[in-house]
C-alpha cells in the first residue's frame, strides 16, 4: 500500500524510480539485496517494505514479525550503505512508542516505557532499523532518517480478515454484513481505544517531503494531528459501506493500547500538513474496495 503510493507521488517529480517485484527479489535474501542495490546504485532509498498486520496476527506470529523485519531491515539498510546512497528515508510505526506514553506522543518518547505486549515484536523490530539507521549516521556521516506513521489506508491495503489492520478489516466486514443481510456486525474489543488515521496518499506526500526537509537522527512523526475511537471509527464505516444493522462488541478480544495519537509537532514546522479528510478517505478506499473486491482474493 505504502510502496504504491510512493510510486504514485514520485511520478511527478521528475525522477527515474527503481522497483521491484517480490517474486524477483527477497528482501530478507541480504546476498541477493545486496548484489541488486550494488547493481542500480540508487541515490535515495525510501524502505517501506515490511511484514505488517492487525492486533490478531502480531499477537499469533511474534516470532514471523520480528524475524522477517530485522532480515529486510538489515539487509537493505546494510546494502544502501555499501553501495554509496546518499539518502535512506525508514519507515517506523507508532507502535513503537511506549504502551503509556504521554498523549499525543512525542518523538522523545521512545524507549522510555514498556511496549504494548500484542505487538511488541513488531515494534522490537521498527525500534532496530530506527537504532541501525542512527548508528550508520552517528559512525559514518549517512543521512539516514526515520519517520513514524500513524495508522495508515486506502487503495492497496489488506483486507483479509485474519491478518488486516482494524480500518480495512471494519470495512470489509461491513460490506459482506451488508451483502449479506446481516443483523449484527461484530467488533473486536469494547470500542473505546483511540486510534489516529492518514489516507496513504496523504503520507505518501509527506514521506517525500521529509526527504526533501529533513536530515536529523532522531525519527520524525507523520500522522493526521486527531484521533477517533473504534466505535466512532465503526459507525463512520457503516454510514460509508451502507450498513444499518447493529453494532456489538466483543470484550474477549484485545484492544491493544487504550491511545495511539502522534504529536506532529516538528512535521508541522517543516510545512506540510494532510488534505484528504478522513470521510472523503473512507469514501474513496471503499469505492476502490468494491472494484478490487473478489471472494478469492480477500
Amino acid at each position: 500500500m505504502v510502496g504504491s503510493a510512493l510510486v504514485r507521488r514520485l511520478a511527478v517529480e521528475g525522477c527515474e524510480i527503481l522497483t521491484r517485484p517480490r517474486d524477483l527479489l527477497d528482501l530478507q535474501d541480504v546476498v541477493a539485496t545486496h548484489r541488486y542495490l550494488a547493481d542500480v546504485r540508487p541515490d535515495a532509498v525510501l524502505l517501506a517494505a515490511a511484514k505488517v498486520g492487525g492486533i490478531g496476527a502480531n499477537a499469533a506470529q511474534p516470532a514471523t514479525f520480528l524475524s522477517h523485519n530485522l532480515a529486510i531491515q538489515h539487509a537493505v539498510i546494510t546494502g544502501a550503505f555499501q553501495a554509496g546512497v546518499e539518502k535512506l528515508l525508514f519507515l517506523g510505526s507508532s507502535c513503537i512508542y511506549p504502551k503509556h506514553a504521554t498523549q499525543p506522543l512525542r518523538e522523545d518518547a521512545l524507549m522510555a516505557g514498556p511496549l504494548e505486549p500484542t505487538n511488541e515484536a513488531y515494534a522490537i523490530a521498527k525500534i532496530a532499523g530506527i537504532k541501525l539507521c542512527q548508528a550508520y549516521r552517528s559512525q559514518y556521516g549517512t543521512d539516514y532518517v526515520s519517520v513514524m506513521p500513524c495508522n495508515l489506508y486506502g487503495p492497496c491495503d489488506t483486507f483479509d480478515l485474519e491478518t488486516a489492520h482494524v480500518l480495512p478489516a471494519l470495512m470489509r466486514k461491513a460490506h459482506e454484513a451488508k451483502r449479506n443481510a446481516l443483523d449484527v456486525l461484530t467488533v473486536w474489543g469494547t470500542g473505546t481505544p483511540r486510534r489516529e488515521f492518514l489516507h496513504v496518499n496523504d503520507a505518501a506526500d509527506a514521506l517525500v517531503h521529509v526527504l526533501k526537509t529533513y536530515s536529523e537522527a532522531q525519527p520524525i512523526n507523520v500522522g493526521a494531528g486527531h484521533d477517533v475511537t473504534v466505535s466512532e471509527l465503526a459507525e463512520l464505516i457503516c454510514d460509508v459501506v451502507g450498513y444499518a444493522g447493529r453494532i456489538i462488541y466483543d470484550h474477549t478480544r484485545p484492544d491493544g493500547t487504550a491511545r495511539k495519537l502522534l504529536s506532529c509537532d516538528r512535521l508541522r514546522a517543516l510545512g506540510w500538513r494532510p488534505r484528504i479528510a478522513l470521510r472523503d478517505g473512507l469514501d474513496s478506499t471503499y469505492q476502490w474496495f468494491q472494484e478490487q473486491y473478489d471472494d478469492h482474493a480477500y
